[in-house]
């Protein structure tokens, strides 16, 4: 549980106070003394245990939401953020990682629609002009904690249509046979727009990982061109290196 001393805060010092608050708040955390998962006081609260004003208060809690040491949850408060491990290398759906988390994954959707390609989506899926895809923007959730913003364009080819994906786009290529088995990421490191970030519950300006995924068939055939944002306070992508070992016969 949290724990403010009010005498541990000056006026006088040359720090101000709000960071004097985040300095508190953040001590506890790293020290273990409030553990991941754990809902912080309201602002109301905070300001009445520690004898400042709320703005204060919301100054140094949007200081550790930057850092990524706390999260919030629109209507239900601030949280200290547990950070999700995940392999880089790992071409697996939203839906069944966060299931193999033992968390509800579900969706708030943006876009759901038909068209046809910009020249870039054309390119990348080795399509026509005239060739129809299918698009999906939606914000992903785990526990009604929205992580991630995800835009997807498949062929029109691989479904039916727009409403064959309802949970997990992956799932639903899967019964057509037109799951990815292979793909490439770029990953890139990037800060919330003020739209992400009301989507996502970060301050503008957070952390975010921009993710651009192309996944493909056993053939080689490009089935899926993703562009993601996923919030950096909670996302770590990991990846395995190994020793580069120097052919017999040559030189270092």
């Amino acid at each position: 549980m949290l724990t403010i001393v009010k005498e541990q805060l000056s006026s006088l010092s040359a720090t101000p106070l709000y960071l004097q608050l985040a300095d508190m708040i953040r001590n506890q955390i790293r020290d273990g003394g409030i553990r991941t998962g754990e809902a912080l006081p309201s602002e109301r609260e905070l300001s009445d245990a520690v004898g400042i004003s709320r703005v204060t208060v919301r100054r140094a809690i949007e200081t550790l939401l930057r850092e990524g040491l706390l999260s919030r949850r629109h209507g239900s408060g601030t949280y200290i953020a547990p950070r999700i491990e995940q392999p880089a290398a790992l071409l697996a759906g939203f839906s069944a990682d966060m299931r193999n988390r033992g968390l509800m994954p579900g969706s708030h959707w943006l876009d759901r629609s038909a068209g046809l390609p910009t020249p870039d989506e054309a390119m990348t899926l080795a399509l026509s002009i005239d060739q129809p895809v299918l698009r999906f923007a939606r914000v992903r959730m785990a526990d009604g904690e929205p992580l991630a913003i995800e835009r997807a364009v498949v062929p029109a080819q691989f479904l039916g249509s727009v409403d064959d994906v309802q949970d997990s786009l992956y799932a639903a290529l899967d019964l057509r046979e037109a799951r990815p088995v292979r793909g490439l990421q770029r990953l890139q490191a990037s800060l919330a727009t003020a739209a992400e970030a009301r989507l996502l519950s970060v301050p503008v300006g957070a952390a975010i990982l921009r993710i651009e995924r192309r996944g493909f068939l056993a053939n080689g055939m490009p089935v899926e061109f993703t562009r993601s944002a996923y919030r950096g306070d909670r996302y770590d992508f990991i990846t395995e290196v190994r020793e580069l070992r120097q052919e017999p016969g040559r030189q270092p």
